[in-house]
């Protein structure tokens, strides 16, 4: 094989990898401790994670487990973008435990901490005794709370549900996401100043929202 024919081949793979990048991975970039702008409280619909994880995850999905939102993470943002595996410092086991359950399943805790909680500029205590009490100031609007039947829902009427339980919050301090190419709902983010009052999400994660979820209307899976 001549060196032209060599040159072209890799060029194609390396055209190939690069085109193959998430979106989210793109918008990483490695940062300093305790400099962004401004935090996501992010909640995922547990339903919609075990109907493609299930068989992978049976803490989270297991017989009976019925859960419907969980805490995901608490990530710091840039208005666009976002900071990632800040420092190498690590979470001490005795802090795990003292926050048994607040995510579903064991593994959320080291990855959530090393890859946002070290961005935060806060001690492992502090981090997760902010995303615990960010999480329960949360009031899941009842529809949500253990639906037995899936239901259909637009950006527009999730955003009112939450918003009339949750009276701090404002319509864009709220995103919606969605799974499947728009079909299904998979988390909704919840936006906070740094210090940790209801905020307003960026124009970036809004704009991401719309996209995410841009058919006419998504499905709410039912708990399981």
């Amino acid at each position: 094989m001549n060196l032209s024919i060599k040159n072209l081949i890799f060029t194609s793979s390396l055209l190939i990898t690069t085109l193959t990048i998430p979106n989210s991975a793109l918008s990483q970039t490695t940062g300093n401790p305790g400099k962004f702008d401004f935090y996501v409280l992010t909640l995922s619909w547990s339903p919609d994670h075990c109907a493609r994880n299930g068989k992978r995850d049976v803490e989270q999905c297991g017989t009976g487990k019925k859960y419907g939102f969980v805490l995901h993470g608490l990530w710091p943002q840039y208005k666009t973008g976002y900071p990632a595996n800040c420092s190498t410092e690590k979470l001490p086991p005795l802090v795990k435990q003292k926050f048994r359950g607040l995510f579903p399943n064991e593994r959320l805790f080291n990855h959530q901490w090393q890859k946002h909680g070290t961005c935060t500029g806060k001690k492992p205590i502090e981090y997760l005794t902010l995303s615990r009490n960010l999480k329960y100031s949360v009031v899941i609007p009842a529809n949500y709370k253990s639906p037995e039947n899936p239901f259909r829902t637009t950006i527009k009427d999730l955003k009112t549900n939450f918003l009339s339980y949750n009276k701090q919050f404002t319509v864009n301090g709220i995103a919606p996401f969605c799974s499947d190419s728009g079909r299904f709902l998979k988390e909704v983010f919840f936006c906070y100043s740094k210090d940790g009052k209801p905020g307003v999400c960026s124009a970036e994660i809004l704009k991401r929202s719309q996209k995410s979820c841009g058919q006419d209307n998504f499905l709410v899976r039912n708990v399981r």
